[in-house]
C-alpha cells in the first residue's frame, strides 16, 4: 500500500509539471527540499513564481483537506529560502498553488491557493 501511494504522488507530480509545461510554465525545481520543509515543483511564468503543492487523493474533498495549515507554514518558509539563494527570481510575483490530483488523468489546480497572512 505505501508502495502504491507513493507511486501515485510521483505520477501526480509528473502530471502537474506536464500540465504546467504544456501551459507556459518552466519547472525551476522538483522536490525542493530544505531544513524547514519541502515543495513539490516550483515554476515560472513569466514574472510570476509559483509554489505548488500536489496532492493525489481520491477525491476534492480529500486532498484540499490534506494541507494543513502547518504545512502550508513549512511551503512557506521552504520558499522564502528558495528565493534567498534565487537572488535573481526576488522581484517575481509569488503565488501558492494547489494540484489536486483525483484520477489517472483528472487535475485540478487551485491559483493562489492560499495567501501570506
Amino acid at each position: 500500500a505505501k508502495m502504491r501511494a507513493l507511486r501515485r504522488g510521483r505520477w501526480a507530480e509528473y502530471l502537474t509539471a506536464l500540465v504546467l509545461r504544456l501551459t507556459g510554465y518552466r519547472i525551476l525545481a522538483h522536490n525542493f527540499k530544505t531544513h524547514v520543509g519541502e515543495i513539490d515543483l516550483i515554476a515560472r511564468r513569466a514574472n510570476t513564481i509559483c509554489f505548488v503543492e500536489v496532492k493525489a487523493r481520491t477525491t476534492h474533498a480529500q486532498a484540499r483537506e490534506a494541507i494543513s495549515v502547518p504545512q502550508r507554514r513549512r511551503i512557506q518558509r521552504a520558499a522564502e529560502l528558495f528565493l534567498v539563494h534565487n537572488t535573481h527570481l526576488q522581484t517575481c510575483d509569488v503565488r501558492f498553488d494547489v494540484a489536486l490530483v483525483t484520477g489517472p488523468l483528472r487535475l485540478t489546480i487551485l491559483r493562489d491557493a492560499w495567501r501570506d497572512a
